[in-house]
């Protein structure tokens, strides 16, 4: 039994070494850790479970037969963060640049599976370089795997993926799938076609981290939901991300204690300017109203004219959507609509009540946003909220004008509970621009025709430029005293904590894509 023990450790120990301290060492000297380096800080300390240790591939093709490594380029298993149970896979890049094998993909299904079965989310942290063409097909049949476990997965439990390294071609899919992508700064990547494809076939001249680095991939495209700047930073960032969620949707979020006491906030009061076209920082509106210190943004970089992200609330976890007046005056455009759309979807699969702050002048107009299908694109945030069946709070501290008005979680399309500040208007357009439509004709024949719009902007503005007749007519539940917000939030969650609406019996619907 002696020299069985001594050989198991001896597995043991060369599983652990991965590939070798040579290309530790070469890991090391990049700014990068290893793959077990990264689970160790991920997780709470010896939490952590592996399950797979003594895989290796099965490929004898290519001189394959005679380079096996135990593990074969990822590390699997389960863990606690926070006391939680999540599961987990950690590429390894010293060996086989962690590509992705057939064994290597069994090893992540294995993982997938256990998830779904036990209700608890899957945290994947990439450092690939791809499919390992040595193995052809049976690669790509390992990444379909993956790929169809996340679509099952989706909705069901929260898949977060960590982009630690080199990601490019199929393998940038399965982290597409799952609900938060987090990326490092200059150290990780994710293109379908990498820089030498590009300039072959468009002859354009980009970098790696041009093309699809953390940069690129926060502000530009919006692929990615968090750029970090270095690996440490990043899974802290996913410890925090995962505090905010339940470990499934039948589940809820955690509650954190929660002393009440004086939730008066005077200085909201403040923060709305007497010019009604000056801005202001929406996340000053945010930081006011929530519990201090708890705002996890979300896309910051991405879409900057609307702010989403999670927050607590009294200690309960709630997501937050809010138009931005500090950039672009807080229009909603295509990419402003499609952001807000999705975290308005991954919060109501997941439980996750919804606060939504509204000062939106309109849809942005122009060529650009017409023919980019701004129709389809606002029409998802639309639809998001319209099936959206958790807590769901609007509070309208400004515009709120034309079709955005519907769309930012009005009454209409399903609201709990919607309040105003009395610095709201609540209008078909601006005061101008309604009074020099409706009123074209008085203006024109006017002595003074400046003088008679400012006299039916004053006009307009004191009939429809305010909250008073959608609080009439019932499309505002109260207006409140700015100072009250918090309060009156608190109250209004606690009260619908056991709401229960139901969509109409259906497969799914067909969100506009």
């Amino acid at each position: 039994m002696k020299d069985k023990s001594k050989q198991l450790q001896a597995k043991i120990d060369a599983a652990l070494l991965g590939g070798g301290q040579k290309r530790i060492d070469a890991q090391h000297a990049k700014g990068k850790l290893t793959a077990r380096e990264r689970l160790h800080f991920l997780l709470d300390e010896g939490s952590f479970e592996e399950i797979g240790m003594f895989v290796t591939h099965r490929s004898n093709e290519f001189g394959l037969e005679k380079e096996k490594y135990l593990g074969d380029g990822v590390v699997t298993g389960y863990g606690r963060i926070n006391g939680r149970l999540v599961y987990v896979f950690s590429q390894d890049f010293t060996v086989f640049g962690g590509s992705l094998s057939e064994t290597h993909a069994e090893k992540i299904c294995r993982v997938m599976d256990l998830a779904m079965k036990n209700g608890a989310p899957v945290i994947g942290l990439n450092d690939s370089g791809g499919a390992r063409i040595q193995e052809g097909v049976v690669s790509l049949g390992g990444y379909a795997d993956i790929f169809y476990r996340n679509t099952l997965a989706s909705g069901v439990i929260p898949q977060i993926s960590a982009i630690m390294g080199p990601c490019a071609g199929g393998s940038v899919y399965s982290p597409a799938i799952t609900d938060f992508i987090l990326m490092v700064e200059n150290s990780s990547y994710m293109f379908v076609t990498g820089p030498n494809v590009v300039k072959t076939v468009t002859h354009e001249e980009v970098t790696a981290e041009e093309l699809g680095g953390a940069a690129a991939h926060s502000s530009k495209s919006g692929v990615t939901h968090f750029a970090c700047t270095n690996e440490i930073d990043c899974i802290h960032t996913i410890r925090s991300l995962v505090s905010y969620m339940p470990q499934n949707c039948e589940d809820e979020a955690p509650v954190l204690a929660y002393e009440p006491a004086d939730e008066k906030r005077p200085q909201l009061g403040q923060l709305i300017p007497a010019n009604p076209n000056q801005p202001y920082d929406m996340r000053e509106v945010i930081s006011g109203i929530i519990d201090e210190g708890s705002f996890l943004e979300v896309h910051k970089n991405f879409a900057e004219n609307i702010v989403v992200g999670f927050a607590r609330l009294a200690g309960r976890s709630i997501g937050i959507v809010a138009n931005q007046p500090a950039v672009l005056a807080g229009v909603l455009d295509i990419d402003s609509s499609t952001k807000a759309g999705r975290f308005v979807r991954f919060c109501d699969a997941f439980n996750i009540p919804l606060l939504v702050l509204v000062d939106v002048p309109g849809f942005l107009p122009g060529t650009d946003q017409e023919w980019n299908a701004i129709i389809t694109n606002g029409a998802k945030l639309l639809y998001a909220f319209s099936e959206a069946t958790v807590p769901r709070i609007t509070v309208i501290t400004r515009k709120a004008y034309g079709g955005a008005y519907d769309v930012m979680n009005s009454k209409h399309i399903g609201a709990d509970m919607n309040y105003a500040w009395p610095s709201a208007e609540i209008a078909v357009m601006g005061p101008k621009g309604a009074a020099e439509i409706i009123f074209k004709n008085e203006i024109a024949a006017a002595k003074d025709p400046a003088a008679k719009l400012n006299e039916k902007v004053e006009e307009y503005t004191a009939h429809f430029a305010n909250p008073w007749r959608a609080a009439e007519r019932g499309f505002i539940d109260e207006v409140i005293d700015p100072a009250d917000t918090r309060e009156k939030l608190i109250a209004a969650y606690e009260m619908l904590k056991n709401k229960a609406d139901k969509l109409p019996r259906k497969k799914h619907g067909n969100i506009p894509l």
